[in-house]
């Protein structure tokens, strides 16, 4: 989620040994039979009302909240994507032929930003889960695609980097993206996504700013150390393969393996309880078409830049304006299409051009999601006054 891939060499992180990364791939497969496992009794539903004392519900709302930023919550996508992100990641470190694009952000700090990026989920559930109420929604989701992987991608690696990105993930997104939410979103018909967005670069940036007067943070950068890469082949497969990785970038994967998966979870979820995926609206056929739709053509339009750059933000519209387009007007065929192609023409340009303008220390991530804000707001209610465009 970033525009610094290709410029460095990534650090191949040790700690997880083979022994590690057994367990943890045991565990990851039990965690997604079990989310199946609730689809198929019908109790999988993305709801929790804030209720501590019920750690069932809580445990699949964390996980359901893992795939919220592609707009399916449910648990299957999000115990899915963590599984393909264990195998993209092994994948890397034995530099497989098929390993595809190394996750959180070409720089192979994976288990780091996987890592504090769950925490602060976690923590930010139970510092602001009291927010819910039964049947509501709050994007609690927010810490996940934000402040804490984004934290570890600029500062590198270690504990002290990690717990730091997760508390201020925990403790700053979530009541930015809710009172935006309730106070803009609501009041002016817009998506809930450009609220939950806004709450994201709005935190991000005083995230950024107080990590400047922190004596144990490292220079923004520092870890990074070794020659460039050489500039990835361009291959016939190229193109899919980069759509793919991209339903998986705003969690700071962007790998196919974990694209893969995601979208299996949520298919899987979609064939046993078609109700429970996509926040109960019917849509996830929709969503889906649309999301490969904006895809592939955000990387075909935008290639030269992929090809000058080493990265550019084709995902954007994938997260944003593609699936908030679809919901917004009930799934009809002029949404699928209109915004995908819309969200793929303008979304990434947008926000690579606030990415290049921030300030020295501050992750790049903040231009992608500002633009998301800024092209779901703009477009979503210049669409509803086109005549015959509403469902």
């Amino acid at each position: 989620m970033t525009t610094v891939r290709g410029t460095t060499n990534p650090l191949r992180t040790r700690w997880i040994t083979p022994a590690v990364a057994v367990l943890v791939g045991v565990l990851l497969i039990a965690l997604a039979a079990w989310t199946v496992a609730q689809v198929v009794r019908g109790t999988a539903a993305h709801s929790w009302d804030g209720d501590y004392t019920d750690p069932k519900a809580l445990v699949s709302w964390l996980i359901g909240s893992i795939s919220e930023p592609q707009f399916y919550a449910v648990a299957p996508a999000g115990a899915f994507l963590l599984i393909g992100g264990l195998v993209g990641h092994l994948a890397y470190r034995r530099s497989w032929r098929w390993q595809g694009f190394v996750q959180a952000c070409g720089s192979g700090l994976w288990p780091w930003a996987v890592g504090s990026a769950l925490g602060g989920l976690l923590l930010g559930n139970l510092a602001w889960g009291w927010t819910l109420a039964p049947g509501s929604w709050q994007p609690l989701f927010v810490p996940l695609v934000s402040v804490a992987p984004a934290m570890v991608v600029l500062y590198g690696p270690g504990w002290r980097v990690a717990l730091t990105a997760a508390t201020f993930g925990a403790l700053l997104t979530p009541p930015a993206s809710i009172l935006v939410v309730e106070y803009v979103c609501k009041p002016w018909d817009l998506p809930p996504v450009v609220g939950a967005t806004t709450g994201m670069w709005l935190a991000a940036i005083l995230t950024f700013w107080l990590c400047r007067g922190l004596p144990w943070m490292p220079a923004p950068g520092a870890w990074r150390r070794g020659t460039p890469d050489d500039v990835p082949a361009r291959g016939l497969l190229w193109v899919p393969r980069r759509a793919l990785a991209d339903f998986s970038e705003a969690q700071f994967f962007g790998n196919e393996w974990a694209s893969a998966a995601l979208i299996l979870g949520a298919v899987v979820a979609q064939l046993i309880s078609p109700a429970g995926v996509a926040y109960g609206t019917g849509l996830f056929l929709a969503v889906l078409g649309s999301q490969i739709l904006t895809a592939l053509a955000g990387v075909l339009i935008w290639r030269r830049r992929w090809e000058a750059h080493g990265f550019y933000p084709t995902f954007v519209p994938v997260v944003s304006v593609a699936p908030a387009v679809v919901l917004a007007f009930g799934g009809t065929i002029q949404s699928i299409v209109v915004g995908a192609l819309a969200g793929a023409l303008i979304a990434p340009p947008i926000a690579a051009a606030i990415s290049a303008r921030l300030p020295a220390g501050f992750h790049p991530f903040i231009g992608n999601v500002a633009s998301m804000t800024v092209c779901t707001a703009l477009l979503v209610p210049l669409l509803d006054l086109v005549p015959g465009f509403t469902s």
